[in-house]
């Protein structure tokens, strides 16, 4: 069985990521999205928050699990028995970063292998961080986000997002 982990803060889940998942799914046997726990962030959604409306956002996806991990994304894959990683690129400043960290992966654990798959052009702009700044300053972000994200953020700010 092929299986691959699609890993990510996800905070919160675009459009952009949605489109990675569902053709990941067509490659793989199962693809589970991993929401990571970023210290040197102060996130806009608490994880079990984000894990939550992911597993909405995908559940038409029978092969698209999700689950979340704190630490080495290498140990993980080990723990899940996966020997794939999902990365998806929008731009070519994307690579760079993307391309470090798939090598230093590949260092620290060499059958782990990682899959660059491109967004849409129609999401290459969207961005977690762009989302965030739009929510916070009270815009409209529909276009940008899966319905089930979209309606908990105008929820979550209705009540004031700081």
């Amino acid at each position: 069985m092929a299986r691959a982990i699609y890993p990510g803060s996800f905070d919160p889940m675009t459009l952009g990521h949605l489109d990675i998942v569902k053709r990941a799914s067509q490659l793989f046997d199962e693809v589970m999205m991993a929401v990571v726990a970023n210290p040197g962030k102060a996130p806009l959604l608490p994880m079990e928050v984000r894990v939550n409306l992911i597993e909405e956002a995908v559940r038409e996806i029978p092969n698209v699990k999700v689950g979340s991990f704190q630490g080495l994304l290498v140990d993980f894959a080990k723990h899940n028995n996966v020997s794939c990683v999902i990365r998806g690129l929008r731009a070519i400043s994307d690579f760079e970063a993307e391309l470090g960290m798939a090598q230093t992966n590949k260092t620290l654990l060499p059958e782990l292998e990682t899959i660059f798959l491109m967004t849409k052009a129609e999401y290459s702009f969207i961005s977690s961080s762009t989302v965030k700044e739009i929510v916070r300053l009270g815009g409209d972000v529909t276009k940008f986000v899966p319905s089930v994200v979209n309606d908990h953020l105008k929820r979550q700010f209705s009540r004031g997002i700081s």
